[in-house]
């Protein structure tokens, strides 16, 4: 791929934008922003801390027993890379006030019809 289709501007500032807006609805459970953000299939895969979840509907039930409690964070080393006009990996590292791990994440984006959707997304939590 050539230089000029990674990090375009435009299509930079897209995923950027959809990218903090999962993170708001993350810390704010706001749990019909975070189902709206992922991909609607089977095929979607979400690796958490704890779980496996393999399709929507399997995050779609971890989302709905998650407590609400805890969830705000601090973002940091923040990575967001496009590839073209459709496709994007962020990565970022996070802390929670009162814990010493450092929690990382990653998720694929791709642009579909309805809009930028995490089609994978991975999180670990490290001493």
């Amino acid at each position: 791929m050539k230089s000029e289709h990674i990090d375009r501007p435009a299509i930079l500032a897209e995923v950027t934008a959809a990218f903090y807006r999962y993170e708001e609805a993350l810390i704010s459970n706001d749990t019909v922003v975070l189902d709206e953000l992922f991909w609607h299939d089977e095929r979607t895969v979400r690796l958490g801390a704890g779980e496996n979840l393999y399709g929507i509907d399997a995050i779609r039930e971890f989302r709905a027993s998650r407590s609400p409690a805890g969830l705000n964070r601090q973002l940091q080393n923040t990575v967001i890379s496009t590839f073209g006009e459709d496709f994007a990996v962020c990565s970022t590292e996070f802390t929670r006030e009162g814990s010493g791990r450092i929690g990382r994440q990653q998720q694929t984006w791709v642009k579909l019809p309805c809009g930028w959707r995490i089609v994978a997304a991975q999180v670990s939590l490290i001493p």
